[in-house]
């Protein structure tokens, strides 16, 4: 049960100081993060597009605390919409994006988020591409689901995400699929109470599978967020059940992990989407990289006593 213990450590000021300074960090971080700036990750973006694959970007950094930090956050994603354009990528590359980096845990958050994160969507689909809300914990959920409702009025290809351990993710599966929403399932990667989430991860794929079929039989377009083998084929399954084609919906994968799987389901004429996060502020979303596999922590531990 490190998962949970792991994902508490997430929001530790104390392990952040800690995980920052040992010495192996660097080198595990650099597994999953695709650097520092845009100059950092364009060169990457362009080798994924070049074998085939298709992005999703996301700058770290959910844990602002002042509005200045959530107009940041804001221009760090129209500058990103900016080189994307001047080198004709916009069709390979869309973005993902935390509503909590756009400022909605502060003080009138929700109009706060949703008047940074709109000029993001512009500015997407002037270059041919959408951005997608990534789901946090289950407090925040009903302010992003009304900000992707909202967003979608003039942006119908506006994405979201939803997550299968929570109670409540195939009520909302069903409304987004009549609705013809673009949606991406996850298994869900935040430390969640017994009373919203379920805790037993052979219930949580069953839930996940439960909303695939939901989502394949319904209006709109699913992404399937998962490195499981046993999932990305029952997906198949399920979407050749419901008479899908292959480009009426994708598979999406992390950077750094399975990239051979990732590469071969590619070949096969499935749409490959790689999320891909880049950034300075990398601690949260390292920390639940960490926690979704015990492989990822034996990694970073050997690297640590190995640069000790």
């Amino acid at each position: 049960m490190l998962g949970p213990v792991i994902l508490a450590a997430s929001r530790s000021d104390k392990m952040r100081r800690f995980v920052s300074a040992a010495p192996g960090t660097k080198q595990v971080v650099a597994r999953f993060i695709a650097g520092e700036s845009v100059n950092d990750v364009v060169p990457i973006v362009q080798d994924l597009a070049a074998r085939g694959l298709e992005v999703t970007l996301d700058v770290v950094g959910e844990d602002i605390t002042t509005v200045e930090q959530s107009y940041a956050a804001r221009d760090a994603y129209l500058e990103l919409i900016g080189r994307l354009k001047e080198l004709g990528l916009g069709t390979r590359a869309e973005m993902s994006v935390k509503l909590s980096m756009f400022g909605q845990s502060l003080e009138d958050g929700h109009e706060l988020a949703l008047s940074n994160v709109r000029p993001v969507v512009v500015a997407a689909a002037e270059i041919g591409t959408t951005v997608t809300l990534d789901a946090e914990d289950h407090t925040t959920l009903d302010s992003m689901f009304a900000i992707h409702e909202e967003l979608r009025k003039d942006f119908p290809q506006t994405g979201c995400v939803i997550q299968a351990y929570l109670y409540r993710t195939e009520e909302d599966a069903r409304r987004l699929a009549a609705n013809g929403s673009r949606v991406r399932i996850v298994k869900g990667a935040y430390k969640e109470p017994a009373e919203v989430a379920i805790q037993d991860k052979a219930e949580i794929d069953k839930a996940y599978v439960r909303i695939m079929k939901i989502l394949m039989e319904g209006e709109g377009y699913p992404m399937i967020g998962s490195h499981d083998p046993r999932l990305i084929s029952i997906a198949q399954e399920l979407a050749r059940r419901a008479g899908r084609k292959l480009d009426e919906y994708e598979f999406q994968m992390l950077y750094g992990i399975r990239s051979e799987e990732q590469n071969r389901l590619a070949a096969e004429g499935h749409r490959m989407r790689v999320y891909t996060a880049y950034g300075t502020d990398w601690y949260g979303y390292f920390m639940r990289r960490l926690a979704e596999k015990p492989a990822n922590l034996l990694f970073f531990v050997r690297s640590i006593l190995t640069k000790g």
